[in-house]
């Protein structure tokens, strides 16, 4: 087994442990109310991070670019009510109409 193998699972192995450590630590017992407001809208805190970061971020600058008005094209789509791939299709072909140009 190379080191490269053996790398990968010890972090695949530390990776499990983090994973497993929240249910083991918490072993049944149930979480104040309030905790449990704040992990029912992490997830989606989280997503609109990435999504905000990885739009308007460049080497960490700020941009505004193709990939910007494809976000606002979603949201207008979105907005209106549209079918989740009209949503995608608006957005991909907004971005790659500006990155054409």
């Amino acid at each position: 087994m190379t080191a490269l193998w053996i790398a990968i699972a010890v972090a695949a192995a530390v990776n499990f442990a983090f994973k497993a450590a929240g249910p083991v630590a918490l072993a049944g017992r149930t979480l104040p109310r309030r905790f449990e407001r704040l992990l029912a809208v992490l997830p989606a805190a989280l997503l609109t991070a990435l999504v905000i970061t990885q739009t308007f971020a460049r080497e960490g600058a700020l941009v505004l670019d193709a990939r910007a008005a494809g976000l606002a094209a979603a949201g207008v789509a979105l907005s209106l009510r549209a079918n989740m791939l009209v949503v995608l299709l608006a957005a991909t072909a907004t971005t790659a109409g500006l990155r054409a140009l």
